[in-house]
């Protein structure tokens, strides 16, 4: 993965060439360190307060949304950190899910060894897809990714020995103890906090890093000494990792699995939610999947055409945030530190 010792002195001029490249691109710092510790304590404080505040279906929005926020950051370590934008991601959350409520409902067998069971098979999907997709790129690599997934989907509908076809599984799996709501929601909001831990501290990790390099220039990388060929592969394994994590946290929550969660309606939500909150930011993921999820359920309650207002805040977003939500608003803040100065 590393160039040899031999190689590495000649390479130096090429590394800082690329670390300068980084260091240009690199967004100003608008929020100071205090800043941002008031900001994180007030967002631990609401996340805290809901179950509290806004009990029932309100509570279960947010449980829905902290679910699908951790498949939209798993998505967006491919697509912002990578570069590769995956539309296979729904199908590995999906396939998570149905082995635990195979395992539950049909087996009779524990939660817990359901949950390692999903996401060794949603991990064991990753790495299919990331053998067949890393040699690919660009628009190639998201065709690839669509096919793979539509492979799957077509599974889910006609194994229905397993799968239960259309009408898809059902059952309760998580444990009793998870049965109250503010229980079941702390259970998530622990689980997905930690994931959301993991899959920063990878984006920003040597590893991670040299993702973004391989995002910016492959032959440069190569250039460099690095199998960037293996590198994807690792990357596109720990992403499917935790898609196939949240897809065990989607089975406890909606007890229910169809082909429809595996289908690519489940991909494009995932990949909007990135685009929306912002893509290469990881966290634009939690405020996309919050907005998304939210016009979800607000406008779906005075018209039946919500599809068509989502669509049409999806075409607004890239016209006058193409660098999404959470980008969009770290622009303002850096340009109104500018103004302070100045």
């Amino acid at each position: 993965m590393r160039p040899p010792l031999s190689m590495r002195e000649p390479l130096e001029e090429v590394g800082d060439a690329l670390a300068d490249d980084a260091l240009t691109r690199t967004p100003p710092r608008v929020m100071s360190s205090r800043a941002r510790l008031i900001v994180a304590i007030a967002c631990v404080a609401l996340l805290v307060a809901v179950p509290f505040v806004v009990p029932g279906y309100k509570t279960s929005l947010v449980i829905e949304t902290l679910i699908f926020a951790t498949l939209a950051m798993s998505i967006d370590l491919l697509a912002g950190y990578a570069g590769r934008v995956s539309l296979g991601h729904g199908a590995i959350f999906g396939i998570a899910t149905y082995v635990v409520l195979y395992h539950v409902t049909t087996g009779g067998g524990s939660p817990w060894v359901a949950m390692l069971l999903g996401v060794a098979a949603a991990t064991v999907a990753a790495v299919v897809f990331a053998l067949l997709a890393i040699r690919t790129s660009g628009v190639y690599f998201l065709l690839l990714t669509l096919a793979l997934g539509m492979i799957v989907w077509g599974m889910c509908l006609r194994w229905t020995s397993v799968t239960g076809g259309e009408n898809g599984l059902r059952g309760t799996v998580a444990p009793a103890w998870l049965a109250a709501q503010p229980v079941f929601y702390f259970f998530i909001l622990i689980a997905t906090s930690l994931m959301t831990w993991l899959m920063w501290r990878f984006a920003h990790s040597p590893f991670g890093l040299t993702l973004q390099g391989i995002r910016e220039s492959e032959s440069r990388m190569r250039t460099l000494g690095y199998n960037v060929p293996l590198h994807l592969f690792i990357g596109f394994t720990v992403s499917g990792f935790f898609a196939g994590l949240a897809g065990t946290l989607y089975a406890f929550f909606n007890s229910f699995v169809s082909p429809s969660t595996v289908a690519l309606a489940q991909s494009v939500e995932g990949l909007l939610m990135v685009i929306v909150g912002g893509v290469g930011t990881l966290f634009g993921g939690l405020v996309g999947a919050a907005v998304i999820i939210a016009l979800e359920n607000l406008v779906s309650f005075y018209t039946e055409r919500w599809p068509m207002v989502l669509g049409f805040m999806f075409i607004v977003t890239m016209i006058f945030a193409p660098e999404g939500l959470l980008g969009f608003a770290r622009t303002l803040l850096a340009r109104r530190g500018a103004e302070h100065r100045s």
